[in-house]
């Protein structure tokens, strides 16, 4: 059989703080060779036996030492193309929320953050998939409170 394979090796996570006309996402400046100088989020290569949600807490503290206070599903997951790897890469979202005076410790991976009201950083975001994505958490997660079901053990 012929086609494109799927794949999902990936998490990605948005973190929160504040809530309401204060919520602030975090935006990470990529410095490494991949995505060199773009603003993105935190995300991560699945680890063997690692369930999706803890590999998005520990993405989440390699690359900015931020610490969940409560994590969900996104509900929804990124889906595109990747070249390099010639398939569809499905990759599941998670929301992180954190202590409003979170302090940020970047990975060498990253060389600036910055803390922005959603429509901010949509504006940011290279990706098509990234803005919807980060559209969906301001809708679902910021302007709502989100489902219980959501919510992943810590």
């Amino acid at each position: 059989m012929h086609g494109i394979p799927t794949r999902c090796t990936l998490v990605s996570v948005i973190p929160i703080r504040g809530d309401g006309d204060n919520a602030r996402t975090l935006l990470l400046h990529r410095a490494e060779a991949h995505l060199h100088g773009l603003w993105t989020y935190a995300a991560g290569h699945l680890e063997a036996g690692e369930k999706a949600w803890q590999a998005a807490v520990r993405e989440l503290a390699e690359e900015t030492g931020l610490r969940p206070t409560a994590l969900y599903s996104a509900d929804q997951c990124e889906t595109y193309y990747d070249v390099r790897e010639e398939c569809i890469a499905v990759v599941p979202a998670f929301v992180a929320y954190v202590e409003a005076d979170a302090i940020v410790r970047l990975d060498d991976e990253h060389d600036d953050h910055v803390w922005l009201p959603f429509p901010e950083a949509i504006a940011r975001l290279p990706f098509g998939g990234q803005r919807t994505l980060y559209a969906h958490v301001h809708r679902e997660f910021v302007l709502r409170p989100p489902a219980p079901t959501l919510r992943m053990p810590l």
